[in-house]
């Protein structure tokens, strides 16, 4: 983790998969973050076209994982293929040299104990345990929505915390989903750090949509709802690599604001 006072954060973007260097290269970015596979599809990763550039690039790569991986569910026909999967991509994303591989806190059904979706992502990091850990740092990231969701309220990601925090897992603080899920962005670092005990990655993103409109749509700093202050004054609290995951087009002036402001 980097030092908050250091003035040396590393700030990136979502970019796309099919030229990670090029896309970075474009917006001025010193770290990526792309999927390796289709974001809503269920098949491996193959291996990818750049891995051997990537591996020799001085960016820092982050891998998200797919939108369907949801460990937390109580239907094994979701369940079990998200556990396979998101092994998958742990190991996909170790081969191009990534830092780390991100993924959602997933939710139950509206009808279910969120107990029971807890209890699955402990099991899940077990399971991977028994067969040897994955080969890289796997970071939780809060959601935006969603009332039996596992990481949208903190009070949640507390009770999850308490059932894998032995497993050692890392965090990815998300500001448009914070502010969408109804958590106040003032002070949200030292909160996330009093449960998690560590933010590893701030998704800097401003939020199409009210405050606590369960809605996960970002848009380009100074466009929606989060003044863009707010956003710097958590990327500078966290003190951590910085991706934004903006439109392309006003990716380049996010990470300059950034880069301005937090730094």
């Amino acid at each position: 983790m980097s030092d908050p006072t250091s003035g040396s954060l590393v700030i990136g973007a979502h970019v796309h998969s099919d030229d990670p260097l090029a896309h970075a290269a474009q917006v001025d970015a010193a770290a990526v973050q792309f999927f390796l596979a289709d974001p809503q599809g269920w098949k491996a990763p193959k291996e990818h076209p750049h891995a051997a550039a990537l591996r020799a690039s001085d960016l820092t790569v982050y891998v998200h994982a797919p939108y369907v991986i949801n460990v937390a569910t109580t239907n094994n026909r979701i369940r079990v293929p998200s556990r396979k999967i998101l092994s998958q991509h742990a190991e996909a994303a170790a081969a191009i040299g990534a830092k780390a591989l991100i993924v959602h806190g997933g939710h139950v059904g509206a009808n279910d104990d969120p107990a029971v979706g807890i209890d699955n992502w402990r099991k899940t990091f077990a399971y991977q345990a028994e067969a040897g850990g994955f080969p890289l740092p796997i970071l939780i990231e809060n959601t935006a929505g969603g009332t039996a969701a596992m990481a949208r309220h903190l009070d949640r990601i507390a009770q999850l915390w308490d059932a894998i925090g032995e497993y050692g897992p890392g965090f990815c603080l998300d500001t448009c989903h914070a502010h969408a899920g109804g958590e106040d962005l003032t002070g949200i670092v030292d909160r996330v750090r009093a449960i998690t005990g560590r933010i590893d990655l701030v998704h800097a993103n401003d939020s199409r949509d009210a405050f606590d409109s369960g809605a996960d749509r970002h848009t380009n700093f100074g466009t929606g709802f989060i003044e863009p202050e707010a956003i710097a004054a958590v990327v500078r609290a966290a003190g951590c690599d910085v991706l934004v995951e903006t439109p392309a087009s006003g990716q380049a002036d996010d990470i300059s604001y950034l880069r301005n402001k937090a730094g």
